[in-house]
């Protein structure tokens, strides 16, 4: 049976990842000279797989990440793999928001979402819908490998409502410009939901 290989690559560091803000889907901030001489330098000195098409999320620092390690690939844009919406928390930082109630509550889960944000469980299916539709695309277009490049917080979420093995989000971290390797066996995927990760970019 035909199975897919698709590789979820993080996106390059950030001016926000450096100052360990909480960017979100309301600020579209570019990859910072810094996160570009990284990207530069893996494109040099890591194997990226070989890809027959290429995704990304519709922020400007995963589409730049695109362009840089895969320069000759057009790359089609899935809204619903955009990072999570921070609400009142974007663009701050966990020590500045240490004294506010409705962060403790949210990071220890009693509240659902930030205030004016997203819900843990619609990212989660906002996502499901974006890696969907990724896959669709592929078997209608007979592509057996692809790329993703998607946000850390997204990529974690996404394997751990769906992939195996299974693990708890914080482990499937990944740092800037790395990412995991899945495999989609269409029968259990379209059955079940479950991907396979098989190895670490």
């Amino acid at each position: 049976m035909k199975t897919y290989k698709i590789h979820l690559i993080r996106h390059g560091i950030t001016e926000a990842n450096i100052k360990g803000q909480y960017v979100g889907n309301r600020t579209d901030l570019p990859v910072c000279d810094e996160g570009v001489d990284e990207l530069r330098m893996l494109k040099d000195t890591v194997d990226y797989p070989d890809i027959e098409r290429l995704y990304t999320s519709p922020m400007l620092r995963c589409k730049q990440t695109a362009e840089i390690i895969y320069p000759d690939t057009d790359y089609k844009i899935i809204d619903e793999l955009a990072e999570y919406d921070f609400g009142d928390f974007e663009g701050k930082t966990a020590n500045e928001l240490e004294k506010d109630e409705n962060f403790a509550l949210w990071t220890s889960g009693k509240i659902p979402a930030p205030p004016g944000g997203e819900t843990t469980d619609n990212f989660i299916k906002r996502l499901a819908m974006g890696f969907r539709a990724v896959v669709e695309d592929m078997m209608k277009n007979g592509v057996s490998s692809s790329a993703v490049i998607m946000h850390g917080g997204a990529i974690m979420m996404l394997l751990s409502s769906c992939a195996v093995p299974r693990r708890k989000s914080v482990e499937w971290q990944s740092d800037n410009g790395r990412g995991y390797s899945v495999c989609v066996t269409p029968s259990l995927y379209h059955s079940s939901g479950i991907i396979e990760v098989y190895d670490i970019i």
